[in-house]
């Protein structure tokens, strides 16, 4: 690895971790397509107390769970068990229940009425199928109160039985989607989520810190989350998942290491053959790194819940598409990646990108809500652009 670049690494880390109100800990990686050429950790795993980070600390992943359950379900339209325009309702009748917000009448109740047409895998794989999140759609936080819906951290299937705030192709949200394609491939293969993964995804790839549910090897290199205050300070947050969850969410529910995580990167790096066995087939990568949105673009988000999101969006004022199912730069990014790559995150800060292009990719991993933190963010900027610019 270049010395400068392991220089200018180690010096972001360091400075996003000692800064005035900076993350707790952070580890970031960054592989190329035959292995890390970057590990760093700095800071605590939790603040308060001595235990430092570590490259194989192991994180709640939140949204980065996605492109996982994407994987899942992709594997399973190779084997020609599925489509992508199948009907979602063939596969989980309990989403033909769902329907579309209108309003809410004097008393706060939601006016609903039927979708105009039924939900499809590929809606469902491009956030196009209408449902949202609590936390970045007040609609949507308005209506679980109303109905009494539980929160999409209970990991519970009534957590994303919802309501549709568009017609299913209508618009670009983000939202609940991909747990219900998980709930698709459970259906299918006739096992849980979590092991479905375990059997396709981490044997081959050898990920053996990655599952719904927390090991007692995985317990003993556990991050705490941390949430930060309106006035910048932080604090220590004794969230975990529910454990072991009612139900494998195929949107969040991951908990991982940055090495296992940069594993699935590098899978996807080298056209879907593993560390141990192939995933996924070349022509199924290639579709998976596709803008499916035609016409359509994703953008920011707005927070509904400022404690868990902050309001933002990903180097505005470029181009943004969805594919299978990351965020498509349409355009070239300030910090050095070029147009047509992938990127995506989870909610507690942690952020990836995969430059199949040029044959690398990376991820930064913390442990901070709300989303898009004043500290964590500019740090995987920072470090993103710093391998860059070392690769030039």
């Amino acid at each position: 690895m270049n010395d400068s670049l392991r220089s200018a690494a180690d010096s972001v880390l360091h400075k996003t971790v000692t800064q005035a109100g900076g993350a707790p800990g952070v580890v970031a990686m960054a592989t190329d397509r035959h292995g890390n050429f970057y590990e760093g950790a700095a800071g605590l795993r939790e603040m308060g107390k001595e235990q430092p980070m570590t490259t194989d600390s192991v994180f709640a992943i939140f949204s980065c769970t996605k492109a996982l359950t994407g994987t899942a379900l992709m594997q399973l339209v190779e084997e020609g068990l599925v489509s992508l325009d199948d009907p979602a309702k063939d596969y989980v009748p309990e989403i033909a229940e769902i329907q579309v917000l209108e309003g809410f009448d004097s008393d706060g109740q939601p006016k609903l009425r039927p979708p105009k047409s039924d939900i499809t895998l590929n809606q469902l794989m491009l956030h196009t199928a209408g449902f949202s999140y609590e936390f970045f759609s007040h609609d949507d936080l308005a209506f679980r109160t109303a109905m009494e819906t539980p929160t999409v951290v209970s990991s519970t299937f009534d957590g994303i039985r919802t309501v549709l705030l568009f017609d299913p192709g209508e618009q670009w949200a983000y939202g609940v989607n991909i747990d219900w394609i998980g709930k698709v491939v459970e259906a299918v293969r006739g096992k849980r989520l979590g092991q479905v993964m375990q059997e396709r995804i981490f044997a081959p790839l050898e990920m053996h810190d990655s599952a719904f549910e927390i090991t007692p090897a995985m317990q003993s290199r556990l991050t705490s989350l941390h949430t930060r205050a309106e006035d910048g300070q932080l604090a220590p947050w004794d969230l975990v998942l529910p454990q072991p969850p009612e139900m494998d969410m195929g949107g969040h529910g991951l908990y991982a290491t940055v090495g296992d995580y940069m594993k699935f990167i590098r899978m996807l790096l080298n056209d879907g053959e593993g560390t141990n066995g192939r995933v996924l087939k070349p022509e199924t990568v290639a579709k998976m790194a596709q803008n499916g949105l035609e016409g359509l673009q994703s953008g920011g988000w707005t927070s509904s819940i400022p404690a868990l999101s902050n309001d933002g969006e990903f180097f505005p004022g470029l181009k943004k598409s969805w594919a299978y199912t990351f965020q498509v730069n349409e355009e070239a990014t300030p910090s050095g990646r070029p147009a047509g790559q992938l990127m995506w995150a989870g909610l507690a800060n942690l952020f990836y990108w995969i430059d199949r292009q040029n044959g690398i990719g990376g991820m930064w991993a913390s442990q901070i809500l709300p989303f898009q933190d004043i500290a964590s963010y500019p740090g995987f900027v920072d470090f993103e652009s710093a391998v860059y610019r070392h690769l030039k």
